[in-house]
């Protein structure tokens, strides 16, 4: 039983990480996509791309707090099971505190980028009418905004690559 639960935990938990670093991975998929245009507002074209990248940053949140959750699930099962904490190594704590820093990380880019870059880039857009020419510092402020959301977003894809690496550290040392 304790292996069944156990599996789950490790499966929902692998498949929340995932769902955290898809965010960043196809955000830059469809900015680089969007890059091989001017910039120039493309009203259709961005205002999908601000409603698609603008409603990944809950969807991680939700996956944070389910890594959590199950995170915090493991020594749970295994002190249910065997009435204590399991032994971990020094590498195992070390790679654990590191884990939680990349996410911290994460954490924090996520909210900046939900409580002040989106707001902006709403605003911003707000002022673009589909088929009238917009107010070029307008577009230069928004493009500039997305530039730095953009630039955020790699920095949060890196960590949580780095987070899958040390992940398995976690478990087996």
């Amino acid at each position: 039983m304790e292996k069944a639960i156990f599996s789950g935990l490790l499966a929902l938990h692998n498949l929340a990480l995932v769902v955290c670093i898809a965010g960043p991975f196809y955000m830059a998929r469809i900015v680089k996509a969007r890059a091989k245009y001017e910039k120039k507002i493309i009203y259709q074209m961005d205002l999908i791309e601000e409603d698609v990248i603008t409603t990944q940053p809950i969807i991680c949140m939700i996956a944070i707090f389910v890594l959590y959750a199950t995170g915090i699930g493991f020594p749970m099962v295994y002190l249910l099971f065997h009435g204590a904490l399991r032994e971990t190594s020094t590498v195992a704590l070390v790679a654990f505190w590191v884990k939680q820093v990349l996410i911290l990380g994460i954490v924090v880019i996520q909210f900046y980028g939900t409580f002040y870059l989106n707001p902006r880039l709403k605003e911003l857009f707000s002022r673009f009418q589909d088929g009238v020419e917009p107010n070029p510092e307008d577009e230069n402020a928004f493009f500039t905004t997305r530039a730095m959301r953009k630039k955020w977003c790699d920095r949060c894809l890196v960590l949580g690559i780095l987070v899958l690496i040390v992940s398995p550290i976690v478990r087996w040392y």
